[in-house]
């Protein structure tokens, strides 16, 4: 037997939910389609498996297809599988978050696509269920950026703790404690002093860290507890 015996088939489409940081806000990766339905309005990136392609494969493809970027920190969101959710033809979704450096992708690419780097607070009616994703999406980067490193996906290769802090201030729409913040992230002895300051602070005290790579591989799925008591 080639096949199961059953005489309908569905469609099985990825939709990626694309997080960066310009250094003061969180922001979204949008497209504004050109094709119906829905032609001109919000979306997120997104595309069709292709037959012999694994989900993550298929994830992998179209972030890079996007933003011409390689090895991103993209995990599996849910799936999305009202009868309704697409008015053409039935279609299941596999959602994806991927966290980004904004200052690494291919600009180019990306006005091909049509994108454009959006506020997350200016977030404009998407289509579909897209908005259902994206709030979904939030919610597991705010659980998992408080526990994990992976807030660090979203910044340069060196930063400041300010910046740093700025950074999960925009995540969780708070207002942190400097003091509290700087000593629960040096606490946790996964930066390294890169010996070099901050040109364009304004505090002579900017120091500029980065990430302990080999610290934040080895000890990912730890709990590093990022978010201090507020």
């Amino acid at each position: 037997m080639n096949k199961y015996a059953h005489s309908t088939r569905l469609l099985v489409a990825i939709d990626c939910i694309i997080f960066g940081f310009d250094g003061e806000e969180l922001k979204l990766l949008l497209i504004k389609r050109r094709f119906e339905p829905e032609k001109g309005k919000w979306s997120l990136m997104g595309g069709f498996v292709n037959t012999e392609e694994d989900l993550e494969v298929g994830a992998e493809r179209i972030l890079h297809e996007l933003t011409g970027l390689h090895n991103i920190y993209v995990e599996q969101l849910q799936t999305f599988g009202k009868v309704d959710r697409d008015p053409v033809e039935r279609t299941i979704s596999v959602g994806f978050f991927a966290l980004i450096n904004i200052h690494k992708h291919d600009e180019e690419s990306v006005k091909a696509h049509n994108a454009c780097w959006i506020s997350f607070k200016q977030m404009p009616k998407l289509i579909f269920d897209h908005e259902k994703m994206v709030q979904i999406a939030l919610e597991r980067l705010r659980y998992k950026a408080a526990l994990h490193p992976i807030g660090f996906e979203l910044l340069p290769e060196q930063f400041t703790i300010p910046q740093l802090q700025k950074l999960y201030e925009a995540i969780y729409d708070v207002k942190l404690d400097r003091r509290n913040f700087s000593r629960k992230i040096l606490s946790t002895g996964i930066l390294l002093d890169t010996g070099e300051k901050n040109a364009n602070s304004t505090t002579k005290k900017a120091i500029m860290y980065r990430l302990d790579k080999e610290k934040y591989e080895s000890n990912f799925h730890n709990f590093w507890y990022f978010m201090p008591v507020m």
